[in-house]
Parts: structure tokens; C-alpha cells; sequence
């Protein structure tokens, strides 16, 4: 009985020293492709020609009705002036219409009742920039009193675009081969190839506050120059 308990033993021994030889089925290492990745960069100035502005009509009455009323008048005569001076009726959208209850303060600091105040903004888009200035004088003189956010833009950029990303993918290739000349190895087959534009410019704050009506100064508006920025990110394989 000892002999056959020792021979099962040394059977079992023997076992799990061959599994212990054996390799794992996950150890083998996989070898991770050698890259280089690169940015391009191209700047392409454009010259606006369409703008978008925030313009809009603040009220204060000491009823609900005559607070919304005053602003419905001054707001259709803001309107008819803008659409005079050939704005078209589908580039103007209103986009806020509010209306809330203030504290009146005296200087003192002391409370002597409440007020009802009605805004109303829209958004226009303005597609003969010439006319800006005679557009914004002329809101303002018809009771427009806020006025905000210009931003200028180009409303076709698509050539600026294929040049963009020519001009990049050239200055990306540009890098790869010095930075493959200087590292002494041999650029391959372009693995991915990614791009993002966008274009900047600074926004310009105008009219703020007031009673409307007023406004007799002549606005100067100028539209300046926008960059359209491209970036281009490329990933190439590289041998030794």
C-alpha cells in the first residue's frame, strides 16, 4: 500500500513539473508599430463680408401692459427701420423676449415700489457690411438701446478651407522629413490623417443701456480682417 501511494506522488510531481514548462498562451509580446506624428499649421487671412449682432429694445413701466406695449412699439420701429435700409425680413430672429419685476431704489438706498421691465432682442445678420454703420445708427435712433456681440464672418469659406488644408499637409510633410533626417530613420505609409479649422477674430460690444430714441452720433464700425487657422495632424510609420 506505501509503494502505491509513493508511485501516485511521484506521477503527480511529475505532471506539474511539465505544465510549468509550458509557455502562457498570452505571454507573447506584440510589437507596437513604430510612428511619428506630426501637426501642420496654415493661417489664411479673409476679408469679412457678413456680420451678425445682437440688437435689442429695454423697457420699464410701472404696469405689466404699458411695459410691453412701449417695447412692442419701439421694437417694430427698430424693425421697420432695419428692414428700410434692406435688411431682409429672414435675417431677423428674435432671440430673448423677458419680462421681470424690479425694486426702485431712491439715492438714499430706501425702496419706494417696483417696476416692470420688458426686453426684447433680435438677431440680425447683416450681408452688406457698407451699411452697418447707417444700420446701427439708424435701430438706435428708432429706440433701439442695447446693442452687442458683432461678429464678423465670411460666408463662404470653402476655398479658404482647400487651401488651409493644402498649406498644412505641406508644412506637416515639411516636419516629418527633417525630424526623420535628424532621428536617421525612413518615413513610411501615412497611418491616420486628422484636421480641425476654425476662425477668430475680436468681437466688438457696442450699445448698451439708454432709453433709445437718442443715438445721433455717426457709428464707425470697422470689420477688420479674420484668420481662418488649420490644423492638420498626420501620423506616419517609420522604419530604421
Amino acid at each position: 500500500m506505501n509503494k502505491k501511494v509513493i508511485l501516485v506522488v511521484a506521477v503527480l510531481a511529475l505532471v506539474l513539473s511539465a505544465c510549468g514548462g509550458l509557455p502562457a498562451a498570452n505571454s507573447a509580446s506584440v510589437e507596437q508599430p513604430r510612428t511619428l506624428t506630426v501637426t501642420g499649421n496654415a493661417q489664411i487671412p479673409l476679408t469679412p463680408d457678413i456680420a451678425y449682432i445682437q440688437i435689442g429694445v429695454h423697457t420699464e413701466a410701472q404696469t405689466v401692459a404699458n411695459a410691453v406695449e412701449n417695447n412692442n412699439i419701439q421694437v417694430e420701429a427698430v424693425k421697420a427701420a432695419l428692414l428700410g435700409l434692406g435688411v431682409a425680413e429672414k435675417d431677423l430672429q428674435t432671440t430673448n423676449f423677458s419680462i421681470y419685476q424690479m425694486d426702485q431704489w431712491s439715492p438714499d438706498g430706501t425702496s419706494f415700489g417696483k417696476v416692470f421691465s420688458v426686453d426684447n432682442t433680435v438677431y440680425v445678420t447683416i450681408r452688406d457690411l457698407t451699411r452697418m454703420g447707417d444700420l446701427l445708427q439708424a435701430a438706435v435712433q428708432a429706440g433701439a438701446n442695447n446693442i452687442y456681440g458683432i461678429q464678423f464672418d465670411v460666408a463662404d469659406k470653402s476655398a479658404a478651407l482647400v487651401e488651409g488644408r493644402r498649406l498644412a499637409v505641406a508644412s506637416a510633410a515639411a516636419q516629418a522629413q527633417e525630424l526623420a533626417g535628424v532621428t536617421g530613420v525612413t518615413l513610411g505609409d501615412i497611418r491616420t490623417i486628422s484636421y480641425f479649422s476654425g476662425s477668430f477674430a475680436s468681437p466688438f460690444y457696442g450699445y448698451g443701456g439708454g432709453g433709445g430714441g437718442g443715438g445721433a452720433e455717426q457709428v464707425s464700425i470697422s470689420a477688420g480682417q479674420l484668420l481662418l487657422n488649420v490644423d492638420v495632424s498626420v501620423v506616419y510609420d517609420i522604419q530604421p
